[in-house]
């Protein structure tokens, strides 16, 4: 019974630690990029795996790392842009957002009775670019 307690502690505390840095992964893709004069989405994806690689025992190359850049509604594309993998141009009159989703599958330490053996994490921030 101590052993259960033990392991099922341990995996909840994981969890927990998992879905942290995932939240956070996304958080510091999107500040990155909102704060950027020229973003790409590669230094977005670069700031999430370093968020996410400070927690032990997750991969950050295993994440689903999405950047985007809408207009309030999420869908259209930012003023001067072609589409939404584009920054464009951000305004008083019409705000651009830096919109960054985390996707992390994980997995628990022993597969528990009439529970899912891994769990997927989504997360996704958004944040108002000032440029």
């Amino acid at each position: 019974m101590l052993m259960i307690t033990l392991l099922g502690g341990a995996d909840i505390a994981r969890a927990f630690a998992a879905q942290l840095a995932v939240q956070n992964g996304a958080r510091a893709g999107a500040e990155q990029t909102a704060l950027d004069v020229t973003p790409t989405g590669g230094a977005s994806t670069a700031a999430v795996a370093a968020e996410i690689g400070r927690t032990p025992g997750l991969d950050p190359n295993t994440a689903t790392i999405t950047v985007t850049y809408a207009l309030a509604g999420g869908t259209v594309p930012c003023a001067g842009a072609p589409d939404l993998q584009h920054a464009g141009t951000s305004t008083v009159a019409s705000p651009c957002y830096a919109i960054v989703r985390v996707q992390y599958t994980w997995s628990t330490l022993t597969p528990w009775p009439g529970l899912p053996h891994t769990f997927m994490f989504d997360r996704s921030t958004q944040i108002r670019r000032y440029q």
